[in-house]
């Protein structure tokens, strides 16, 4: 998988509202692909273009997995805003993200 930029470019500057995400997975497994466009809809629903998604292929790239302490897979990051928030599985509850990501006052 290629990385998909979210809803600006990925060489826009930082921007304090804008949710980096990344999303590591191995393949194109199908909770790898259930995993990305649950968050991809996601995004678009709770975050109104103020994110950047960024996926990490572990069998292209397995160093990165060092980075991030990433045990299992598929793993969403989220990197910014700070704290870094963790979520392991394919994203289908929608609820167990807000929560996760602590991104419930922005729904």
């Amino acid at each position: 998988m290629t990385p998909k930029p979210g809803g600006a470019e990925s060489a826009a500057p930082v921007d304090p509202e804008v949710c980096e995400l990344r999303l590591y997975v191995a393949g194109q497994t199908p909770k790898s692909v259930t995993a990305l466009a649950n968050l991809k809809s996601f995004c678009e629903q709770h975050l109104a273009g103020k994110y950047r998604i960024e996926v990490i292929d572990l069998l292209e790239q397995p160093q990165l997995a060092r980075g991030d302490q990433i045990l299992a897979i598929p793993t969403l990051v989220r990197r910014l805003p700070s704290p870094m928030r963790k979520i392991i599985g394919d994203l289908s509850n929608t609820e167990r993200v807000l929560v996760g990501l602590d991104l419930r006052a922005r729904s």
